[in-house]
């Protein structure tokens, strides 16, 4: 079986906040970690990249009077760095749209869709002061659907509709501020209404999708789907490839959905096996999974599969687009220009980064939005991380030390009891039900099943007593032991995928190496044998020290500590994200 797993390409014109990650990178690489466990590194690809095109970016250049890759050649690597050093990001490709293999690829795969490519002449608005067209961003007004009085040309952040120019009430030049008129200009439209029945008949059938996924494309679907322009009059971007769109650039979508497959080839194309990409994108031993946030829906659930369809060539439909709700950040949505949030270049100024990484997928809105607060950071990193999976690590490992000197004992299985088996019984079928969950995109879902071990472990420990056994029968706190240490070593690989150097730790105390060589379907066996030496004891995780008891208190220390550390991170942002 190959995985292909993908993230959505973060757009460049700023630094990605919290609610950005767990929406789509940080999801993505929790998955791809726990599928190479699963299926081996060589059959999991994880690829993503920086949207750099479209209106945003150049409405940017034409102010600070600069060529658009000036800004967006900083950006990308300011944005790389973060995921890969910062946040243990673990893409095989992290690309850019300014990827020539990128360029190339759209170009000639659009070209392909002939068939469903229809030239229409189309009513644009333009402003006359900047002597140019308004297509998506550069126009700005009020949604027709909800009234959002700030929406954009292309999509309306408050209700997620895709909208058009002319949709808008009272439209302005997101430039500067005047009024346009509409003029006719020429663009190629790809005819998305031959696809009505397809993706319907797709959507409905699919077995893994999510049912908010499914709702979203269905209600698109009931509604009818239209042609939609690929083009745009803007200059920054990829050239259309179309005979008579040579002043033409391809709309940010339609390239970016199609960056997918070429990241994967680029991938490939250094090495001796070029065409080793065709074996995540073709045949029916093929499963792909893409993380997104959910204003994205539409683009990956009707624009991309019908976009493979039309391409005639057999490529492998999402099976899972695991898409989340919005995370607000104390009750408000994140907000640069109001300093509402935490970007990640300002979360490891305030706590370990895979302290982080635990708490967004234990706070991932994957039903309904989620709200950050500080006090429920601090109780999982302190309760969960610390005291239930930390503690009992702790526990388990510094008596095995104290009671048969670092050494794994040796069990009597003719003598457990009822508790030892239910126990043993738990770590058996945990692993399976995580990775369950995990394959349907419910990654929080999945960590319960980790923290029911742990908590589970805790109690049995309280329960069987090994403290008191070891003076009156061995025989049973050996059992106990037994069990216990290796239940450690399943909590350590389902922990894996979330904190990746904390489990590697505690699968060092365990007295081994390499977890990255794990199975994940024999997790649940209890592989630690009789005599195995462990390794140091030393706590794994350490409490927050924060006033959790005092909230204004706690708010004043977490709001000055982030004053100081914006001080120091602006400084060092490339000019376009600051």
């Amino acid at each position: 079986m190959k995985i292909f797993v993908a993230s959505a390409w973060p757009y460049v014109n700023s630094v990605p906040h919290l609610g950005n990650l767990i929406g789509s990178i940080l999801s993505a690489d929790v998955f791809a970690r726990y599928a190479r466990l699963k299926y081996g590194k060589e059959n999991v690809i994880f690829v993503s990249g920086s949207d750099e095109h479209g209106t945003p970016i150049e409405i940017e250049a034409k102010k600070r009077g600069v060529n658009p890759k000036t800004l967006t050649d900083q950006a990308h690597e300011y944005d790389k760095k973060l995921f890969l050093e910062t946040w243990e990001i673990t893409f095989d490709n992290y690309t850019r749209t300014e990827s020539q293999v990128h360029k190339d690829f759209v170009r000639n795969f659009l070209l392909r869709l002939d068939k469903y490519i229809k030239v229409e002449e189309d009513e644009i608005p333009y402003c006359e002061h900047d002597k140019l067209f308004l297509p998506d961003r550069f126009i700005k007004g009020t949604c027709p659907y909800c009234g959002f009085e700030d929406a954009r040309g292309d999509q309306c952040d408050n209700c997620g509709r895709l909208l058009t120019p002319k949709m808008l009430i009272n439209p302005k030049c997101a430039l500067c501020g005047s009024t346009p008129v509409i003029k006719k200009t020429k663009h190629w439209f790809f005819d998305l209404t031959e696809f009505n029945d397809k993706i319907e008949n797709w959507i409905s059938s699919s077995r893994y999708m999510p049912e908010n996924v499914k709702s979203v494309a269905l209600s698109w679907v009931k509604e009818g789907l239209k042609p939609r322009s690929i083009t745009r009059d803007n200059s920054w971007g990829i050239p259309a490839p179309f005979e008579g769109a040579e002043n033409k650039t391809i709309y940010v979508w339609f390239e970016a959905l199609l960056g997918y497959i070429s990241a994967t080839i680029e991938y490939f194309a250094n090495g001796e096996e070029k065409d080793k990409w065709k074996e995540f994108w073709f045949g029916n031993n093929v499963k792909s999974y893409y993380f997104i946030g959910k204003d994205n829906i539409p683009f990956h659930a009707v624009i991309l599969p019908a976009m493979l369809m039309a391409s005639g060539e057999g490529y492998v439909l999402p099976t899972v687009i695991a898409s989340t709700e919005y995370l607000l950040y104390e009750g408000q949505k994140f907000s640069k220009s109001r300093k509402i949030g935490i970007w990640i270049d300002e979360a490891k100024e305030l706590m370990d980064i895979e302290y982080w990484r635990f708490v967004l997928i234990r706070l991932r809105p994957e039903e309904r939005d989620t709200n950050f607060t500080w006090r429920e950071a601090i109780r999982i990193v302190n309760t969960e991380i610390n005291d239930d999976i930390g503690n009992y690590a702790n526990r388990v490992l510094s008596m095995v030390n104290r009671y048969f000197e670092g050494t794994i004992p040796t069990p009597n299985e003719g003598s457990y009891t009822k508790d030892d088996n239910n126990y043993i019984q738990e770590i058996n079928t945990a692993p399976k039900r995580m990775g369950d969950l995990i394959e349907l995109g419910k990654l929080k879902a999945g960590t319960e099943e980790l923290l029911k071990l742990a908590r589970d472990g805790n109690s049995y420990l309280n329960t069987r007593a090994p403290w008191n056994l070891i003076k009156a029968d061995k025989e049973q706190a050996a059992n106990v032991l037994f069990i216990a240490s290796n239940s450690l070593r399943t909590i350590a690989v389902m922990l894996y995928p979330l904190m990746p150097y904390h489990a590697s730790r505690l699968y060092s105390q365990l007295g081994l190496s390499e977890i990255e060589s794990e199975k994940w379907d024999e997790a649940g066996e209890l592989k630690l044998k009789p005599g195995h030496k462990i390794g140091k004891v030393e706590p794994l995780f350490k409490k927050l020290d924060l006033p959790i008891e005092d909230e204004v208190k706690l708010h004043q220390e977490i709001q000055k500590k982030l004053e100081e550390i914006r001080k120091k991170v602006e400084k060092n942002r490339p000019e376009l994200l600051r």
